[in-house]
């Protein structure tokens, strides 16, 4: 494992300053990555502070068992399990904030053994924890051609979707697609050449989302963020691309509206009163600086939204 890769955090000072942090608080960041977003907040938490980390990455996790801190834990777990691991440690509705910092990370996508980046030619694996699930490549040899021309459709908005399913299952006629080259090479001898974007970009993307559960886990995760904070604490969520980013916005126009409950329901009015109650407060909606953006070209299609849950 290379330790020396570059990784630079995206908005780490807009993100210090939505969390509001407070000295005793508890915080969490959900995916700690090389955990860039986790050593600022434990530069602004005091002593009886806490930050917990999770990451479903064992080689990140690796890196923050390194941090020696009393007030951090890093634990390996998808972060759709952080309720669980709340309600046994007691601090389910004491958090202070969270942090959701979606999509993938230098770690993962400058390894070429990892298999998620179509400009290195390496295993094509995929998988954000390596000990457990099925493989890029063996998902893609056990698949039919509608099973991925579905995928590249839903998760990737590949319109070419369907030519490029046919032409991976006509190459495994011969033999199996083990590396990400021969299936960036398939990609563009099946459809019309973007001098705009990479023609492997969506297929890369769908296939990574699909093979991580990835838009599963948001769900599960900022569903499980209402009764995880405590009343007044934020939820900050950085998403990448346009399928993560709708699943965020919808969540948090969802929980910040009175629901509209019929008048003949049959229902109690105690029931109508929770029902109409606003859940969270949406607070802002950031893009990172042009600065940054020449910083890191990386973040140039985060978007970072923040809510507050009501109190």
């Amino acid at each position: 494992m290379n330790l020396k890769i570059k990784h630079i955090a995206v908005m780490k000072k807009e993100v210090i300053e939505s969390l509001k942090i407070k000295k005793d608080g508890i915080y969490i960041d959900s995916t700690f990555g090389m955990g860039g977003h986790s050593s600022l907040i434990l530069e602004k938490i005091g002593k009886r502070g806490k930050l917990y980390s999770f990451d479903k990455d064992p080689y990140s996790v690796f890196i923050g068992k390194k941090i020696q801190d009393k007030r951090f834990s890093i634990l390996h777990e998808n972060f759709s399990n952080i309720l669980n691991y709340t309600q046994y440690n007691n601090i389910a509705g004491k958090v202070n904030g969270i942090l959701f910092d979606l999509g993938i990370s230098s770690l993962q996508i400058e390894n070429k053994q990892r298999g998620f980046s179509f400009k290195k030619n390496g295993p094509l694996d995929m998988r954000m924890n390596q000990n457990s699930g099925i493989s890029a490549a063996d998902w893609l040899s056990k698949s039919s051609i509608d099973e991925i021309s579905y995928v590249l459709k839903k998760f990737g908005e590949e319109r070419f979707s369907k030519k490029i399913a046919y032409s991976i299952k006509n190459y495994q006629k011969k033999q199996k697609i083990k590396n990400t080259f021969e299936l960036v090479n398939i990609i563009k001898k099946s459809i019309p050449y973007n001098k705009f974007k990479h023609s492997a970009k969506r297929t890369f993307q769908a296939i990574r989302i699909y093979i991580n559960q990835e838009l599963k886990e948001i769900q599960i995760g900022l569903e499980n963020s209402l009764k995880i904070l405590k009343p007044g604490g934020r939820l900050l969520v950085i998403s990448f691309h346009s399928l993560e980013d709708r699943i965020v916005k919808h969540f948090m126009l969802k929980n910040s509206q009175k629901a509209i409950v019929p008048y003949s329901m049959p229902i109690t009015e105690k029931k109508i009163n929770q029902l109409k109650k606003c859940k969270i407060k949406i607070i802002d909606r950031i893009l990172p600086t042009h600065q940054e953006i020449i910083e890191n070209p990386r973040s140039r299609s985060s978007i970072l939204r923040i809510a507050e849950l009501k109190t």
